[in-house]
């Protein structure tokens, strides 16, 4: 579903076990073999389940059995059983149990919010955004999609997309409605996109030829009025409602009429609560 590179997977087991488990050493324990299992806590969407897998395999643990990455279980359900030494059981045991966590946190999170969307609108799509903490994108961005959401942009390469930052370089927007149409020929195969405040500065640029506005922080209900008044300029423009979307608010955005929810709030929450346990063999 999404490729983490053997180097990241190496990097996140360094980061942990620099050396060696000083404890399971001291103990004595190291060479017993046991059984480890990850059981969810409460209702979770898993996601981060094969780079949990990778590093069984890395550290010489043998799964016996998982459930992918956007299976749903619930409280009491056992999804990974893994078998080995006791040294690499331990080494694997918070590394895997961190991953499985904030991962399948953000993935249920995500699943709520589309399940809320869908029972409004099914053609509507959720989008997060590109604010998850550095250092833990491909994680986010595969608990996004086990969720059942879309990243909105992976970077700055891979879209257009103007911000009112962007402006500030421009002096004002009709400068930047005059170079639509340059810009377009300069990335042919890109939409543009610009986010707007305004209902005056939407209609000039969707005459300027943009292929879609984004709204940022513009309630529901004045968003609909604006979004009606839009569709009937012009009714394929894609249009986005961005900014303070969250759980609470998000079926209210739904019935706005836009193509597209962006958001960011799946990131930000408690991680799923899961339990390990082990015993000796």
């Amino acid at each position: 579903m999404l490729y983490i590179s053997d180097e990241t997977i190496d990097r996140w087991i360094k980061e942990d076990v620099p050396y060696i488990d000083l404890t399971t050493l001291t103990l004595g324990i190291s060479g017993l073999k046991g059984k480890m299992s990850f059981t969810a806590r409460e209702f979770t969407i898993l996601s981060g389940v094969e780079e949990v897998l990778r590093i069984f395999t890395k550290l010489g643990i043998t799964p016996l059995r998982s459930l992918p990455s956007a299976s749903v279980v619930n409280k009491g359900d056992t999804f990974i059983e893994a078998e080995g030494l006791a040294a690499n059981l331990h080494m694997a045991w918070k590394l895997c149990m961190n991953i499985l966590e904030y991962s399948s946190g953000i993935a249920t999170r995500t699943k709520r919010m589309v399940d809320k969307v869908k029972a409004v609108n099914p053609q509507l799509t959720v989008l997060a955004t590109r604010k998850s903490f550095p250092g833990t994108k491909e994680l986010s961005i595969k608990a996004i999609i086990a969720g059942g959401a879309f990243p909105h942009r992976l970077g700055l390469s891979e879209t257009i997309l103007v911000f009112k930052q962007h402006m500030d370089f421009l002096s004002d927007i009709n400068n930047l409605a005059q170079s639509i149409k340059q810009n377009k020929a300069n990335a042919c195969e890109k939409k543009i996109i610009v986010e707007v405040e305004t209902i005056e500065d939407a209609r000039l640029l969707i005459k300027s030829g943009v292929d879609g506005l984004q709204f940022d922080k513009i309630p529901a209900n004045d968003l609909k009025i604006i979004v009606d008044q839009i569709k009937g300029i012009n009714p394929n423009i894609t249009l986005l409602g961005a900014g303070a979307i969250n759980a609470d608010n998000i079926e209210e955005y739904a019935r706005t009429g836009i193509d597209a929810i962006v958001t960011t709030a799946m990131y930000f929450g408690k991680p799923s609560d899961i339990g390990v346990t082990m015993e000796k063999l």
